[in-house]
């Protein structure tokens, strides 16, 4: 049993680490497409509009620098609990 769940949780985070670099690149953009279109809105409307691309933008650096050091997080966290 074990290595069945084994083998399925290295298949997600395969999956994952293939995927978030892409899904980073997606909020980026659509962030700034969105700023962009958001300078054409009425101010009441431009406001709600900066706010979601600024939150896409800060979401996909967030997941980029997170997809960029899972390696790391993987081996330090690995490694915090053997004895030395």
């Amino acid at each position: 049993m074990a290595i069945g769940l084994e083998v399925a949780a290295s298949s997600i985070a395969d999956f994952l680490s293939t995927i978030a670099p892409i899904i980073s690149l997606i909020l980026i953009i659509l962030g700034g497409i969105v700023y962009g279109v958001a300078q054409t809105q009425p101010p009441d409307t431009r406001g709600k509009w900066q706010t979601a691309a600024i939150s896409m933008i800060v979401g996909g650096i967030i997941v980029g620098a997170i997809s960029g050091a899972a390696t790391i997080i993987q081996s330090t966290s690995s490694n915090l609990l053997k004895p030395t």
